[in-house]
C-alpha cells in the first residue's frame, strides 16, 4: 500500500485554500480525510457539494446511515467522527453501539439501519421483507433515493481512509467486540 501524508493548505489547490480556511472557521480544524481529498484539484469542493446536498433525512437518520455503513466497512475514521457527531446530534453512547450492532430501540431508525446495512453488504440488492419493514416505517421511495445516495457518500470515504490509512483526529473509538464487551 501506498504511504498517504495528509497534505497541508499550501499543497493543495487555491480553490481548496480558500476551503480549508473555511473549514478551519467553521470546524476548528480541517478534517485529515477532507484534506486528503484536495489531492483532486477539484475533489473536495466537489465532494463538499454532494455531501452538502439537501437530502430528506434528518440529521439523526444521516448518522443512522453513516455509522452503519461505516461499521460494515470497517472503517476507524469514519466511526470515530460519526460517533462525535452522533452524539452531537443527540444519541447516547448506548444508541450509537446499537446502530453500530445493527439495532435502534426506536422502531423507525431500527428499518433504517436495517435497510442501510443491507444496502451496504449486498451492493444494493435487497431482500423483500427488509425493504417492507422499512416502507412500513414510514419511508418513502424519495427517502430510499436519499439513503442510498447517503451509503455512497459515506462507502466513498470508508474506502478513501481504508486506503490511505490517514490517521484519524478525531476521538478514537473501539471497535465494536470490544466496546460491547
Amino acid at each position: 500500500m501506498s504511504t498517504f501524508t495528509v497534505p497541508t493548505k499550501d499543497q493543495v489547490s487555491e480553490n481548496h485554500q480558500a476551503i480549508f480556511d473555511n473549514l478551519q472557521k467553521a470546524l476548528g480544524f480541517v478534517p485529515n480525510l477532507y484534506a486528503t481529498i484536495a489531492y483532486s484539484n477539484n475533489g473536495l469542493s466537489k465532494f463538499l457539494a454532494y455531501q452538502n446536498a439537501k437530502t430528506s433525512l434528518n440529521n439523526k437518520e444521516k448518522e443512522v446511515v453513516n455509522l452503519i455503513v461505516s461499521e460494515v466497512n470497517g472503517c476507524s475514521y469514519c466511526l470515530a467522527a460519526h460517533t462525535t457527531i452522533g452524539k452531537m446530534n443527540g444519541f447516547s453512547k448506548e444508541e450509537i453501539l446499537n446502530i453500530r450492532s445493527g439495532n435502534s430501540s426506536n422502531p423507525k431508525f431500527d428499518a433504517l439501519v436495517k435497510f442501510a446495512k443491507a444496502v451496504t453488504l449486498h451492493k444494493g440488492h435487497m431482500d423483500e421483507a427488509t425493504l417492507n419493514a422499512f416502507y412500513a416505517a414510514g419511508y418513502s421511495n424519495g427517502n430510499l433515493v436519499d439513503v442510498i445516495l447517503q451509503v455512497s457518500d459515506k462507502t466513498a470515504m470508508n474506502y478513501l481512509h481504508n486506503l490511505t490509512q490517514v490517521p484519524v483526529d478525531f476521538p478514537a473509538v473501539p471497535a465494536l467486540e470490544e466496546a460491547l464487551f
